[in-house]
């Protein structure tokens, strides 16, 4: 059995194409994120990769709607959104497939 800290990744991201990561796979990424009330994350997004999130606790608001703990957003590749926790908030994400370098701003 191998046992990792959360804390020693790079952002929450801990499966995917990088390093550290506990699982390295380009069919992946998987990160548990946590932000503060007032966070906040520029519009983006990814040309190939879908991203899935869920928000396991706290208040976001992306593209001007809000999101509540047990929501799941997906987010289609070339979808443009922004991110601002509006509570402390804990969130997993998901992106398939895993590309270096697939994040734009918008």
């Amino acid at each position: 059995m191998k046992v990792f800290k959360l804390r020693d990744m790079v952002k929450g991201w801990f499966v995917g194409d990088f390093s550290p990561s506990v699982l390295s796979t380009k069919e992946v990424e998987v990160a548990v994120k946590f932000y503060k009330a007032g966070d906040y994350e520029p519009s983006h997004y990814h040309k190939i990769s879908k991203e899935i999130t869920v928000i396991n606790s706290g208040q976001v608001r992306m593209n001007g709607k809000e999101y509540h703990a047990g929501d799941i957003v997906v987010i289609e590749p070339n979808e443009v959104t922004d991110f601002l926790a509006l509570l402390d908030t804990s969130t997993t994400v998901v992106k398939l497939p895993s590309v270096n370098g697939d994040k734009y701003l918008d």
